[in-house]
C-alpha cells in the first residue's frame, strides 16, 4: 500500500509540475503550446502568432482526443483493448525536444494508467519556414492485438468567431478546383476511399481562415495537408460553444487495424503553416518547407522536355520516334520522354486494353531495343526517358495469366474495369520485387535512361488481396506502405533519377509521395485557360518546380499564350514540333531560353498572386527573387468582354529604395511591345502600381514582364 500510495505523490508531483511549464512548438512567426491539466491530460493552450506570454490561454481542449471517455466530440483515436473494453485515457508522462540548425523536434510522450498503451506525439517544426510536422506513434505491451478503428496524425483546436474552410476537388481534367464556405455547427468531413489514385476527386489539402473569409494579404489562415499517398480524411468540428476542432490523417473507412504488442503504429505526417497575413504567406511557406525539405532534390535544376503523345500516340515505330529526337533538339529542350505504348509482344501495346504488366520492349515497334533510343537521341544531344505503369495490369497480358494471385480483385465477383486494367496486389513482397525488378531491369538495361513518367491510372474498386487474407480491413494502409517500400528501394540503388509523379492527372499529389518523386503531373488537362486554375489552386501548397506544365495542342489559344502559362510551372511539350512554322519554332526556342534564365526566380523565388482567376476573367502572378532585385509578372487576360474595365495592377514584395526597370519578354516573332522600358522606384511599384493593359484588350492574350533592379 505504501509502494502504491508512494508511486501516486510521484504522479501527483510529476503532473504539478508540468502544470506549472508550457511545452512549446515554435518557428519564427508562430506558437503552438500545450500544457498539461490537473487531470494530468495533455491540453493545447494556444496555437497561433508568436508569443511570449505564458499565461495566455485560447483553449483547454485535450490535445490528442480520445474515444469512450467522457468527451462528446469526434476523437483522435479510439482503440478496443484485448478485453473489449473500448476506452482509452492519455495521460501525460514527458517530453523532450532536440534541435539541429533550423529543425526542433519535439516528442511529448502519453499513457493509459489503467492499459500498457503509449502514444508518443511527434512534432517537427521548421523555424524559417514557419511549418510543422505533426505525426502520431501508438503502441501497447497487451497480451494480445488490440484494434485500432481511428487514428488521426494530429488535432488542433481553435476558438474563434467564424470559420471558413477552402477544399480543393475536382475530377479528372478538372483538378484542384478551389470552393470556400462558411462552417456551421456540426462536422464537416474531406476524405478519398479511392485507396490508389486517391486525389481523383478530393485533394488532400485545406486553408482554414479564421474570423473572415480567406484573403491573399491578410487575416489569419491555416494551410495543411497529409504527406500520405491513400485514403485520407480531414474532420471539421464546430461544437455548441461554436469552438472548432480538426483531425487530420488516414482515413480509417474499410481500415480497421489490428496491433500487435510491441508493434508501432506509425501515422503519416500533417504538414500546417499558420500565418496571420494571409493565404499567400501560407503558400509562401510551403513552397519554401518543400524545395528545402519536402521533395527530393528540390534545389537541383529540372530537365525540360518533350513529349511524343501529342505527336504518335501508341501508334509509332523506331524511325517515327528517332526523328521525333531532332524536334527536341531544335526546341532546345534537355530530354526526349517516350510515353505509352513501347512495351509487351504477345498482347502489343497498341491501345490500352492489353500489354500492361509485360513489360518488355516491342520488338515489331522497337527492334533494337530502348538502349538503341538512347544512343540516338544522345547523337541529338538530348537525354532519353521513358514511360512506366508498374502497379497496374491489363487482363489481356501475360502478367495476368501467370500470376492471377497477384491481382487485387474479390475472389467471387466479376472483375470490375477502370480503363481496362486492375491493379497489382503491391502488398504481396513478391509484387514488389516485381515492380522494383521492372525499374531496376529498365535503368540497369539501359543506363542512359535519365527520367521515368511513373503512372498510375485507376483507383481500387471491387479490392480485395489475395495476400492478406483475412485481414482484409489492412489493405488500404498496407498498400501505401508497400508502394514506399519499393520507391524506398529505387532511391536507394538510383537516389537521384528525376522521376514524375502521375496519376491519370492530378490523382497523386502529395508530400508522401514527393519524398521519392521530383515532380507531379497537375492534370491531364493542358487547355491553357483550364491550367490557369488548376495551377493556381496547387500553387497553395506546392512550389513551382514540382508542377510539370506542358506546351500542347490542347485549346484554341495561341502558342505564345500557351507557352505562357506552362512557363509558370516545371516547362515541357507535348506537341508536334515538325507542324511548327519556322516563327513558331523560333518562338519556343527563344521560350526554352527564357525559361532556363528565369527559372530559379519561378522556382525558389516569392510567390505572389496579385490577381485571382476567380474574382476576374484575368490572373496575375508574380515570383520575386530572395534578394528582391529580381521579379517576373505573369499577366493572363483570359475570356474577357469589351465591357471589362482592369484597374493597375499593385506589386509585391519589391525593395522600396530601389529602381526597377520593367521590359517585356517572351514576344512572338514580328510583334512589339506595349510595354514601355521605362524605370520605377519599388514604392512606386507597390503603392501606385502599373497597368498591365496599356494597349488594346484582347482575349486569351499573355505578357511576361520581368523586372530587375538598377
Amino acid at each position: 500500500m505504501k509502494k502504491i500510495l508512494g508511486i501516486c505523490l510521484l504522479l501527483l508531483s510529476h503532473w504539478a509540475f508540468a502544470q506549472t511549464q508550457l511545452i512549446r512548438i515554435t518557428t519564427r512567426n508562430t506558437s503552438l503550446l500545450y500544457s498539461v491539466n490537473a487531470q494530468g491530460r495533455l491540453i493545447q493552450r494556444y496555437f497561433g502568432q508568436t508569443v511570449t506570454a505564458d499565461s495566455l490561454a485560447k483553449s483547454s481542449q485535450e490535445a490528442y482526443l480520445t474515444a469512450g471517455m467522457e468527451s462528446l466530440l469526434e476523437p483522435a483515436i479510439r482503440i478496443v483493448h484485448h478485453d473489449g473494453n473500448p476506452s482509452l485515457e492519455l495521460k501525460y508522462q514527458s517530453h523532450n525536444a532536440s534541435r539541429e540548425n533550423n529543425t526542433t523536434h519535439t516528442v511529448i510522450s502519453l499513457k493509459d494508467p489503467v492499459y500498457p498503451v503509449s502514444v508518443t506525439l511527434h512534432f517537427e517544426s521548421f523555424y524559417e519556414e514557419d511549418v510543422i510536422r505533426s505525426w502520431t506513434e501508438i503502441t501497447h505491451t497487451e497480451k494480445s492485438p488490440v484494434l485500432l478503428t481511428a487514428y488521426a496524425s494530429s488535432m488542433l483546436h481553435f476558438n474563434a468567431g467564424k470559420y471558413w474552410l477552402t477544399q480543393f476537388h475536382g475530377d479528372w481534367a478538372k483538378e484542384a478546383a478551389m470552393v470556400e464556405e462558411s462552417l456551421t455547427p456540426g462536422i464537416k468531413t474531406l476524405e478519398s476511399k479511392l485507396g490508389v489514385r486517391a486525389n481523383m476527386y478530393q485533394s488532400p489539402m485545406f486553408l482554414l481562415s479564421l474570423n473572415n473569409a480567406a484573403q491573399e494579404n491578410t487575416g489569419e489562415t491555416i494551410a495543411g495537408t497529409l504527406a500520405w499517398t491513400g485514403n485520407f480524411k480531414f474532420d471539421f468540428q464546430v461544437d455548441e460553444k461554436r469552438a472548432l476542432h480538426v483531425s487530420a490523417g488516414m482515413n480509417p473507412y474499410a481500415a480497421d487495424y489490428t496491433l500487435k504488442p510491441g508493434e508501432v503504429f506509425t501515422t503519416p505526417a500533417f504538414i500546417f503553416t499558420y500565418s496571420s497575413k494571409g493565404k499567400g504567406q501560407t503558400s509562401r511557406n510551403l513552397q519554401h518547407w518543400a524545395v528545402n525539405y519536402g521533395v527530393l532534390d528540390g534545389r537541383t535544376p529540372r530537365l525540360t522536355l518533350l513529349n511524343n503523345w501529342e505527336a504518335t500516340d501508341m501508334h509509332f515505330d523506331e524511325q517515327k520516334l528517332t526523328s521525333l529526337f531532332g524536334g527536341a533538339a531544335r526546341l532546345g529542350v534537355d530530354l526526349f520522354l517516350l510515353d505509352d505504348g513501347w512495351f509487351a509482344n504477345k498482347f502489343p501495346r497498341n491501345s490500352d486494353n492489353a500489354g500492361l504488366g509485360d513489360w518488355e520492349p516491342n520488338r515489331e515497334k522497337l527492334p533494337h531495343g530502348l538502349g538503341h533510343l538512347v544512343k540516338e537521341a544522345g547523337k541529338q544531344g538530348v537525354k532519353f526517358g521513358i514511360w512506366l505503369e508498374p502497379e497496374m495490369v491489363n487482363p489481356k497480358s501475360e502478367l495476368y495469366a501467370r500470376h492471377p494471385d497477384w491481382i487485387m480483385k474479390l475472389p467471387n465477383r466479376d472483375e470490375h474495369y477502370y480503363r481496362n486494367q486492375l491493379v497489382l496486389d503491391l502488398i504481396n513482397p513478391a509484387v514488389q520485387d516485381f515492380v522494383y525488378g521492372i525499374v531496376d531491369k529498365t535503368l540497369s538495361e539501359n543506363p542512359g535512361i535519365a527520367y521515368i513518367k511513373w503512372d498510375c491510372n485507376r483507383m481500387l474498386t471491387n479490392t480485395y488481396s489475395p495476400y492478406l487474407k483475412e485481414k482484409q480491413s489492412h489493405l488500404f494502409i498496407a498498400y501505401t506502405r508497400s508502394l514506399y517500400k519499393v520507391m524506398e528501394r529505387v532511391r536507394t540503388r538510383y537516389p537521384h533519377l528525376p522521376i514524375m509523379l502521375c496519376s491519370g492527372g492530378g490523382g497523386r499529389t502529395d508530400y508522401g509521395a514527393l519524398k521519392y518523386f521530383t515532380e507531379f503531373w497537375p492534370s491531364d488537362n493542358t487547355d491553357p485557360v483550364d491550367r490557369i486554375y488548376i495551377q493556381y489552386g496547387y500553387s497553395h501548397f506546392f512550389p513551382s518546380n514540382t508542377m510539370a506544365a506542358h506546351v500542347t495542342n490542347m485549346g484554341k489559344q495561341s502558342l505564345k499564350f500557351r507557352t505562357d502559362v506552362a512557363m509558370m510551372g516545371k516547362l515541357g511539350y507535348d506537341i508536334k514540333v515538325d507542324d511548327f512554322t519556322p516563327q513558331e519554332l523560333q518562338f519556343s526556342r527563344d521560350a526554352v531560353t527564357t525559361y532556363n534564365r528565369i527559372r530559379d526566380i519561378i522556382w525558389y523565388g516569392d510567390l505572389c498572386r496579385l490577381v485571382s482567376p476567380y474574382e476576374a476573367p484575368r490572373a496575375v502572378f508574380q515570383y520575386t527573387s530572395p534578394d528582391k532585385r529580381q521579379a517576373v509578372v505573369f499577366h493572363y487576360l483570359m475570356n474577357t468582354r469589351r465591357t471589362d474595365v482592369f484597374n493597375v495592377v499593385k506589386l509585391q514584395g519589391l525593395d522600396p529604395q530601389r529602381n526597377y526597370r520593367i521590359k517585356e519578354i517572351s514576344l512572338f516573332p514580328g510583334t512589339s511591345s506595349s510595354f514601355s522600358n521605362q524605370v520605377y522606384t519599388g514604392d512606386y511599384l507597390m503603392t501606385a502600381g502599373i497597368s498591365l493593359t496599356p494597349g488594346r484588350v484582347k482575349p486569351l492574350t499573355s505578357n511576361i514582364l520581368e523586372i530587375t533592379a538598377e
